[in-house]
C-alpha cells in the first residue's frame, strides 16, 4: 500500500478542524472506554487499518480486556457487554452504515434508553469523528504505525 496524501502537510485547516471535532468528544464527557470501543468497530466496519491499530493499542494501554477488544466485531453473540455499551455500539454500526440502515427506530430507542439526548448527540458525534477519519486514512492509504512487516519464512 502506498500512501497518496498527507493531510496535515496539504491542507493543515482541514486536519485542524477535524481536531476541532475530536476536541469536542474528547470533552463530551462520553466513557473514554465506551468511546474506545466505538472507535474501534467503526474502524473495522470501514476497514480502516490505521484506525483499527492505534485504537486497539490505545484500549489496552487504557487497561481494556483483550477478552473484550478480541469480541468487539461480534458484540451480539459475545458477553462481557454492558447494556449501554451493546447501545452504543449498535448506534455506531447504524450510524456507520446509514445508507443501509436509516438507523431504524428500536436501534434509537435501545440508544436513548441508555443515554440521555446530550449524551447520545455526543455519541453521535464520536461515531461522525471516527467516521471521518476513517475516511481521510483510507482514502490517502495511510499505513498502520509501528508495524513491522512480515519476514519472509525459509522454505
Amino acid at each position: 500500500m502506498q500512501p497518496r496524501i498527507d493531510t496535515t502537510r496539504v491542507s493543515p485547516n482541514a486536519y485542524k478542524a477535524m481536531l476541532g471535532l475530536q476536541s469536542y468528544v474528547d470533552a463530551s464527557g462520553l466513557e473514554k472506554s465506551l468511546q474506545g470501543l466505538i472507535k474501534i468497530r467503526a474502524s473495522q466496519i470501514n476497514g480502516c487499518a490505521f484506525c483499527i491499530h492505534m485504537h486497539l493499542r490505545d484500549a489496552r494501554k487504557a487497561g481494556e480486556l483483550q477478552e473484550r477488544l478480541d469480541l468487539v466485531g461480534t458484540w451480539r453473540e459475545a458477553p462481557g457487554f454492558t447494556a449501554r455499551e451493546r447501545a452504543a455500539l449498535a448506534w455506531a454500526e447504524s450510524v456507520t452504515l446509514v445508507t443501509d440502515t436509516h438507523v431504524p427506530d428500536d436501534v434509537y430507542e435501545a440508544a436513548r434508553a441508555e443515554f440521555s439526548e446530550q449524551q447520545l448527540v455526543d455519541l453521535t458525534m464520536a461515531v461522525v469523528a471516527i467516521n471521518g477519519w476513517n475516511r481521510l486514512m483510507v482514502a490517502f492509504r495511510v499505513p498502520p504505525q509501528g508495524v513491522e512487516k512480515p519476514r519472509r519464512s525459509a522454505a
